[in-house]
């Protein structure tokens, strides 16, 4: 029993040690566009109004995003977003969300936010309502 207190100590050490020493700045990041691991991050100025579809598009490799929408004379009802699981993760519904509402903006028009995701943005994000 004593050796296993001794070697539960020793290991709890070692543990401790590797906490208080943290990784170098110099070690690359993990999943970053420097490893090759992530997509360049998008902007919005990547993404496409398609009115014939009624969505804003951001293509990524053979993947598009988009957010559906359904624009009338006074308003810009924003219906739907989906980003393909491949692209999830890397802001590509935040871009998507930018456009239409700059698109909005420019042509006056009043934002109807039926997407959820589109809701969480603009909770988030109050300015930009």
């Amino acid at each position: 029993m004593a050796v296993a207190l001794a070697e539960a100590s020793a290991y709890a050490e070692t543990v401790i040690d590797s906490i208080d020493d943290p990784f170098s700045a110099s070690d690359p990041p993990a999943s970053t566009v420097q490893t090759g691991d992530r997509p360049t991050p998008a902007t919005h100025a990547n993404v496409i109004n398609n009115p014939t579809l009624g969505r804003f598009e951001l293509t990524v490799g053979d993947h598009t995003a988009f957010l559906a929408y359904e624009q009338s004379p006074e308003s810009l009802t924003l219906v739907h977003t989906e980003v393909p699981v491949p692209l999830r993760g890397h802001h590509l519904g935040e871009a998507l969300v930018k456009s239409a509402l700059d698109h909005a903006k420019q042509e006056h028009l009043r934002i109807v936010a039926v997407c959820p995701f589109v809701r969480a943005y603009l909770r988030r994000h109050p300015s930009r309502g």
